[in-house]
């Protein structure tokens, strides 16, 4: 089938003017459904490819959303980081819209990148994930007036923007109860030394439990290590893992840990759960293909993504409308890596 190249003849094969089938395929809402889905239909079965410099020049817009990929660590073969950014190209593309990849060099500034990004023109918004305590890119964005979503919050600072966040507070509260009822007293953490907001508010949420709780039997050991250094992420487990009163139950704060400790367990001939329960958080797809199975707390990743892909281009539609602010509740997903202390089993 020959392609349909302009526009013009796209709107001659349907019989309708160029402004209509132009607004139609920008999903203008003065159009009605009918005719976009029909325009959209005739446009696929045609091969017709919208001319992105003839769009944003009558339209004010590029069509495409940005978001930055730090380098610093595995980029895309992150297991979280690859699921997101799947879900989130897939999200804007159901619009229309393509996601820019930015990447960071290792040795780059995020903020730097950020800006060149916005002032350059190339993008209508903006998804910025993993936001730390006091994160000077959101100051940026605020800042420029330039449309985003935060994939997280500022650790006290929730007004004045859109974000999605999981509540890993509430989580690891749950998580502490749960390993509290089947009797472990001797709790460990597995964190990161990373500025995050979605490490202090985990960490947070355990230790609230674990102070509310009161019992004068508790201990807890504390590890933190560097998200992007192997060696360090190694000599954390083993240290959280050593001398006879180590911990029973240890929760790590994302899945990634969780799975090295596992293997360094079992190196070690400790049995899990009987020796040593673990839950982690995010239920990346390795999570269930250890042994064994990882229990976890699903951060809904995907689902999150799509959100975001939603309430950027709903922002980008109308910028001065008030901020939305949702808080996913995560789902404990209970594998066979949790069980009760070994005391009170024996």
């Amino acid at each position: 089938m020959t392609k349909t190249r302009t526009l013009s003849d796209l709107a001659r094969h349907l019989g309708l003017s160029p402004a209509t089938v132009s607004r139609a395929l920008a999903q203008h809402e003065q159009i009605a459904v009918k005719t976009r889905a029909r325009v959209a239909q005739a446009a696929k079965d045609l091969g017709y490819v919208p001319n992105r410099t003839a769009q944003a020049l009558a339209s004010g817009r590029t069509g495409f959303a940005g978001f930055l990929l730090p380098m610093r660590g595995r980029g895309l073969a992150d297991p979280f980081l690859g699921e997101f950014v799947s879900a989130l190209t897939e999200g804007f593309g159901a619009k229309g819209v393509e996601l820019l990849l930015s990447a960071v060099p290792r040795d780059g500034s995020e903020d730097r990148h950020l800006e060149s990004l916005i002032t350059s023109g190339r993008v209508d918004g903006v998804v910025v994930s993993r936001i730390e305590c006091n994160d000077t890119r959101i100051a940026l964005l605020l800042s420029r007036g330039v449309p985003f979503v935060a994939h997280g919050r500022l650790a006290h600072d929730e007004e004045g923007y859109s974000w999605l966040d999981t509540d890993g507070e509430v989580a690891f509260a749950q998580a502490f109860d749960l390993l509290y009822q089947a009797g472990h007293r001797r709790f460990g953490l597995l964190s990161i030394d990373d500025p995050l907001t979605f490490r202090e508010k985990r960490e947070a949420g355990l230790r609230k439990a674990y102070d509310a709780n009161g019992d004068p039997a508790l201990t807890l050991r504390h590890v933190s290590c560097s998200r992007y250094d192997a060696q360090a992420r190694a000599k954390a487990v083993a240290g959280i893992l050593a001398g006879p009163d180590r911990p029973t139950a240890i929760l790590a704060i994302a899945d990634g840990l969780a799975l090295e400790l596992i293997a360094q367990a079992q190196s070690q001939g400790l049995s899990v759960p009987d020796d040593l329960s673990i839950i982690g958080f995010d239920n990346i797809p390795s999570a269930a293909h250890v042994t064994p199975g990882l229990t976890t707390f699903d951060a809904c990743i995907a689902d999150s993504a799509t959100q975001l892909a939603e309430m950027l281009l709903a922002r980008i539609k109308a910028p001065s409308s008030p901020h939305d602010q949702r808080l996913v509740r995560p789902q404990l997903v209970l594998r066979g890596t949790h069980g009760v202390a070994p005391q009170r089993a024996a």
